[in-house]
C-alpha cells in the first residue's frame, strides 16, 4: 500500500505534529510504501521572510530523521525540489469550481484567527490535492481538521478522471479516531500558526515555562477536577499508556490534585521521552551537507513516480503534441 503526508515547515515542529502525524508515519515505513515530505510551497501562504523558510526545511528534516524516519525505506524529500507539484497544481486548478474551495473549513478558520487571505491561501487545497494525486496515494494519514482537504482531493480526482478516464487513483484518509485533537496550552487546537504550540525540541528551560503556562480552571486543590476538559490532561495523555491514564484521571477525581504539580511532572515526562531523538538531532545538526544530500537524492528519487504520472496527464489533456 501507498501511504503518503507532508509536513509544513512554517514554524518549529510540535508535540502536535509528533503524535498526529510524524509517529504515524515514521511507523508506516515499516511495511508499506512511503512518501513523506516537507511542503515548504504550502508554508509560502503563511511565511514570508526567505531566510526563515529555508531554515525552517532543514530544521524539519532534522526532526524527522532525528525521529526515526529512515530515507533508505522510503520515499522523503521536500515539495519545491520537485517541479511537477506545480504543474499538477494548474492542471487541477481547472478541474476544482470555486465552490468548493468556499466551503474550505481551513481557510475560514485561518480568516478568524486575522490571517491575511489571499489566493495561495485559498487555493491551498489544490496544491494539497496535487500533492497527493502525483504519487498515486492509496492511503494518506490525515488529522480531524485535515479530513475535508482529503474529501476534496477526492472531489477533485473524482472530475478529473470522470472527463478524462482513469487517471487518478481516489485516496482514502487514514485518520485515528482514538487520537482526539490535541489541545495547545490555551486550549485551542495545538498549532504553530496560533503560537501555542509545546515544540518538540526545546531546551528544558524553555519547555518548563511552556507547559508551566497551560491554561487551567480555577478549581481549588480540594475540587474534583474534570479531566475531559483538562488543557493537561488533554496533551499528558499522550505520553502515557492505558493503565498509566486510568491512574492519572482516578487523581483528577480524587480531591487533592494541583494543577502545578501535574505540569511539573509532565514537564519531565515530556523532556524524557524526547531525550534520545534529541542527542540524534544534535549530532544530526552538525552535518547540514549530509542531510541537504539526503533531500536531494529523494528529490530525485519522487520524481521518478511523479513524472510517471505527468506524463499521463500531460496525454490526457493535451499538452503533449
Amino acid at each position: 500500500m501507498r501511504v503518503l503526508s507532508g509536513i509544513q515547515p512554517s514554524g518549529s515542529l510540535h508535540i502536535g505534529n509528533f503524535f498526529g502525524m510524524m509517529k504515524s508515519m515514521i511507523n508506516w515505513q515499516q511495511d508499506s510504501e512511503l512518501f513523506c515530505f516537507i511542503v515548504n510551497l504550502h508554508a509560502l501562504t503563511t511565511v514570508t521572510d526567505g531566510p526563515t523558510l529555508a531554515r525552517n526545511t532543514m530544521e524539519a528534516a532534522l526532526d524527522f530523521l532525528a525521529l526515526g524516519l529512515e530515507p533508505e525505506r522510503c520515499y522523503f524529500w521536500v515539495q519545491g525540489d520537485v517541479p511537477e507539484h506545480t504543474e499538477l497544481t494548474w492542471v487541477l486548478n481547472n478541474h476544482t469550481s470555486m465552490g468548493l474551495l468556499e466551503r474550505s473549513h481551513s481557510f475560514k478558520d485561518k480568516i478568524q484567527h486575522n490571517i491575511t487571505p489571499h489566493n495561495g491561501l485559498f487555493a491551498y487545497p489544490v496544491l494539497m490535492a496535487a500533492d497527493i494525486l502525483l504519487y498515486q496515494a492509496n492511503l494518506v494519514p490525515v488529522g480531524k481538521d485535515q479530513k475535508q482537504h482529503l474529501e476534496i482531493t477526492r472531489d477533485i480526482a473524482g472530475a478529473f478522471n470522470y472527463h478524462y478516464g482513469p487517471t487518478f487513483t481516489i485516496p482514502e484518509a487514514g485518520i485515528d479516531d482514538n487520537l482526539a485533537t490535541i489541545p495547545g496550552i490555551d486550549g485551542q487546537k495545538m498549532s504553530k500558526s496560533y503560537g501555542n504550540a509545546i515544540d518538540i525540541f526545546l531546551s528544558k528551560d524553555d519547555l518548563k515555562r511552556r507547559v508551566m503556562s497551560i491554561v487551567t480552571d480555577t478549581r481549588g486543590v480540594n475540587e474534583l477536577k474534570d479531566p475531559d476538559s483538562c488543557n493537561i490532561f488533554g496533551i499528558y495523555r499522550l505520553f502515557v499508556d492505558q493503565d498509566g491514564l486510568s491512574l492519572l484521571r482516578d487523581r483528577y477525581l480524587t480531591p487533592g490534585l494541583k494543577y502545578s504539580e501535574v505540569k511539573k511532572e509532565l514537564m519531565e515526562i515530556i523532556w524524557d521521552y524526547f531525550a534520545p531523538f534529541r542527542e540524534k538531532r544534535e549530532m544530526l545538526a552538525q552535518r547540514p551537507d549530509t542531510v541537504k544530500d539526503i533531500l536531494k537524492a529523494g528529490a530525485v528519487k519522487a520524481r521518478t513516480v511523479a513524472a510517471q504520472t505527468m506524463e499521463l496527464v500531460r496525454s490526457k489533456v493535451g499538452l503533449n503534441y
